[in-house]
């Protein structure tokens, strides 16, 4: 039960929050406090301070405007100080990380009287690697010999004289101590080939062995989190983290209180987390070079002992698997019936899907065989990088000194990296799923690769269910998941089926403080065309839409389909189609900024976008005062992941269009409808061209369970 002194503290301060800032309690955040307060502050303890009996979860579904970041740090923050804990916030975007941490926190700070310490933790790619920089700007060719074998490893040491200027720039300003090694606080854009060259991962990273340790960017900021009460970081991290047993870069799960900001993208975060995927046509020409490659380093560098003999092994075997993923190459080319089709971004992906993931068994042998070769790989390259390292700490009977084992090092590392990937799709390509549990999804997708064409093999969990549970909430102290759009259709189910929730979390809805009847009105014109006649549809949102717009400043037309989206733009008139900015000339941010600055100029301006400008876009005001979606955002259907789940989901008995296209359709049209009222003083309109919402019977389910805008229906 939540203690009175924890009870008062979180009362108290935000008593003190709303009259620092002048503010009046919004009931939905006084209730998301309570909810979370409940959970945090009343988790029973064993004698070693560690959590007992059921997870302790709670899941608040809030709408926008309630203030999440305040309701949930002032409750989780001084529940997890006076239970000794730490607090982990994960958002699942750069902007809201951000956001908490330069705003946020510390308004809450400034304001709450409460005192805590916080820190951003990033991930290594985001930071500097010194080490490389410095074998960039060396002007003596002493390391380029080893590198310039490996430089589709990614060790290209020439610099063109704009990478040069750049990379002396960064040198002057950590001389200078006036930046610290993190992308993000660089003044300008750093293009990802320029970053991709001075940034490092684990794999290649030496650690304490580097020359660079002391001064390093990225173990700075991880010890500025050591001890720290309130880390902020992403989903990605937190997953990574746990996928390690936890507590290998983020606090122990044990002792951490966690919340989930942006909760919703949680379990296709960890999908995607544990999914694996190789090109049998780039992968075969890597093992070639890597075969040429350590025969030329033999040939300049002959080796003694355990570190030759090992080398010597690698290009015969290399050889044999670049051999082993033509035969499967030429067995996938003669078997895939590849099947034009978009993803959610209307990118185009040809695929082949395995039905109910299972592999015919000729190319399974194939792949059992790539599997024992690349486990060979695997083990031969860890034994080298372990060889390298007790080269650095100076043990003379490796046979190398321990400069050359640290330049080298980075090299082997990487060539580790990418074996143990390729192990790791074939053993789950190649993987008996288990009984009565979801099937692994396993599909072939056409892919370029320069003037050639190549084929992706793919391998992924269709649920995330059952790893949240094993690896976070059944171990974790305590956890929270937050996010405007959790419920679909009016309950938690969805959600708790891909992410596991344990049957004893708490779930909670509470209320948006926007007056959605009098800010907005929802209209379902008849546009006298079935959306599911493409042509027809189309034809008619050409026809309809300059005059539905009219008059508007900033409109946004939402499409779930690429072809459809520039089949409209292409049947607009060539003077209506210059006040269009339409999703992928530009970068989105760009289209974005386009936008506003029309609207600012007082000329009228229309976004055409796809999935991702349905969610996460911030555009209040007379920026966007009219949302036009132009149909009921069902899941591509050829999406393999989605077909795999349908597939299981239908061989239990269920109905997966029931079960998963509306509750997920619903769930991207509220998300999609929440780009309207971005602040309490927004205005505007919601027009649905989807006559199925009044016609169909889930059509009705799914328009009730849209925010309360007032209703016109034709």
């Amino acid at each position: 039960m939540l203690s009175t002194e924890l009870k008062a503290q979180i009362q108290g301060a935000y008593s003190r929050f709303l009259e620092s800032k002048g503010l009046k309690a919004r009931y939905g955040q006084r209730l998301m406090i309570a909810e979370v307060a409940k959970v945090f502050g009343a988790i029973p303890v064993d004698d070693e301070d560690r959590r007992q009996g059921e997870p302790a979860v709670v899941a608040v579904e809030a709408g926008t405007g309630t203030g999440k970041t305040v309701a949930y740090s002032l409750a989780a923050i001084p529940a997890a100080k006076a239970a000794g804990k730490r607090l982990v916030i994960a958002t699942a975007t750069v902007a809201l990380q951000e956001q908490i941490v330069h705003k946020d926190l510390p308004d809450l700070m400034r304001n709450s009287g409460l005192t805590f310490s916080f820190a951003l933790a990033k991930g290594r790619g985001r930071y500097l690697c010194l080490s490389k920089l410095d074998a960039l700007l060396q002007e003596g060719q002493a390391q380029s010999a080893t590198a310039q074998l490996f430089e589709e490893e990614g060790f290209r040491l020439e610099v063109d004289e704009r990478g040069q200027k750049l990379f002396n720039q960064m040198i002057e300003k950590l001389a200078g101590n006036r930046w610290d090694g993190d992308r993000d606080a660089w003044p300008e854009a750093i293009e990802d080939a320029d970053w991709a060259r001075i940034t490092t991962d684990h794999s290649q990273c030496t650690n304490r062995h580097c020359p660079n340790f002391q001064q390093c960017a990225f173990y700075r900021a991880r010890e500025g989190m050591t001890k720290v009460d309130v880390i902020v970081t992403n989903h990605d991290m937190v997953l990574a983290d746990l996928a390690l047993g936890g507590g290998a870069i983020l606090p122990d799960p044990r002792d951490t209180l966690y919340v989930f900001d942006e909760g919703h993208h949680l379990p296709d975060k960890a999908i995607g987390h544990f999914a694996h995927f190789t090109r049998l046509r780039s992968t075969a020409d890597w093992l070639e070079q890597v075969a040429k490659n350590l025969s030329k380093l033999l040939a300049q560098h002959p080796l003694p002992g355990d570190l030759g003999r090992l080398i010597e092994q690698v290009p015969e075997l290399a050889r044999d698997l670049r051999t082993r993923q033509q035969f499967m190459f030429s067995a996938c080319e003669e078997l895939a019936d590849f099947r034009a089709g978009e993803d959610m971004e209307g990118r185009e992906r040809p695929r082949h899907r395995f039905p109910a993931g299972v592999v015919p068994e000729h190319l399974r042998e194939i792949g059992l065989d790539l599997k024992k070769g690349f486990a060979l790989l695997h083990d031969l390259f860890t034994r080298l990088t372990e060889l390298l390292k007790e080269a650095m700490d100076g043990e003379a009977t490796v046979g190398i000194a321990s400069h050359q084992a640290e330049e080298w090092y980075p090299l082997f590392g990487s060539l580790l990296a990418r074996a143990e990937g390729n192990w790791e799709l074939w053993t789950a390509f190649t993987a008996e799923d288990p009984e009565n549990s979801p099937p692994m999804a396993r599909w072939l997708t056409l892919a370029e690769s320069g003037s050639l064409y190549d084929i992706e093999v793919n391998a992924s969990p269709i649920l995330a269910a059952e790893t949240l549970r094993r690896h976070l909430w059944n171990v974790a102290h305590g956890a929270l998941v937050t996010s405007a759009t959790l419920t679909a259709l009016g309950t938690f189910d969805r959600y708790r089926m891909r992410a596991g929730l344990p049957r004893a979390a708490v779930t909670a809805v509470v209320p948006s403080p926007f007056h959605h009847a009098d800010a907005g009105v929802l209209r379902v014109p008849d546009l006298k065309a079935d959306p599911r006649d493409a042509a027809a549809h189309t034809a008619a949102i050409v026809r309809e839409l300059p005059a539905l717009v009219e008059g508007g400043r900033g409109t946004l037309v939402l499409f779930s389909s690429r072809r459809q989206m520039q089949d409209v733009f292409d049947g607009l008139e060539r003077d209506w189609r210059k006040c269009v900015l339409i999703q992928g000339n530009l970068s989105k941010q760009e289209t974005l900024n386009k936008h506003k600055a029309r609207v600012d100029e007082g000329t009228p301006s229309v976004l055409f976008g796809l999935a991702s400008f349905a969610e996460g876009v911030d555009l209040p005001g007379a920026y966007c005062e009219h949302v036009v979606i132009a149909k009921i955002p069902f899941a591509v259907p050829d999406d393999p992941v989605e077909a795999a789940l349908a597939e299981w989901i239908e061989a239990r008995g269920g109905n997966p269009f029931m079960e998963i296209a509306v509750p997920d359709a619903s769930l991207r049209l509220v998300q999609a409808c929440g780009r309207l009222l971005r602040t309490e003083e927004d205005r505007g309109t919601i027009t649905l061209l989807d006559r199925r919402l009044v016609t169909q019977r889930y059509g009705k389910a799914i328009l009730n369970a849209l925010p309360p805008f007032r209703r016109e229906i034709a």
